[in-house]
């Protein structure tokens, strides 16, 4: 019996739309970044993109554990003498709820060319509403 590997042509690709109200943010990132890589089809092949599409509403929504909310600190560099900028998670899922959320996935996928080719299947939005309704996403049920 020989080994199956995925050819990028033979791919299913489904659409998934997840609520993230009441989630907590890293079990939530893991098994998001899963479904971007495709672990839960038989059909996995590491060096192929496997993965489906991923809508997340409300991010605006999300959970920290503990002091996260305070004491986490995103840290962004404008490459310039001094240009170190910092937020704290508060700030961020007050202004920026969506960017906290596809920092935190895209830090579970490969780094390169293959992880940023599934960071793409990610569509993130801050409140109930999407704009993916032609793509008849189904709704996913988290684990646990």
């Amino acid at each position: 019996m020989r080994t199956y590997m995925a050819k990028s042509g033979e791919i299913q690709r489904k659409w998934y739309v997840i609520d993230a109200q009441g989630q907590t943010l890293g079990r939530l990132s893991s098994e998001v970044a899963s479904i971007l890589r495709g672990k839960h089809k038989p059909t996995f092949t590491p060096n192929v993109d496997t993965g489906d599409n991923v809508i997340i509403i409300n991010a605006e929504k999300i959970e920290l554990t503990g002091n996260k909310l305070k004491d986490k600190i995103y840290y962004r560099h404008s490459m310039y003498p001094g240009g170190l900028k910092t937020r704290t998670a508060n700030e961020m899922r007050t202004k920026y709820p969506e960017r906290m959320l596809e920092l935190a996935i895209k830090g579970m996928l490969p780094k390169g060319s293959l992880g940023r080719q599934m960071a793409k299947k990610l569509h993130v939005y801050a409140g109930p509403e999407h704009k993916h309704q032609a793509q008849q996403p189904e709704v996913y049920e988290l684990r646990g």
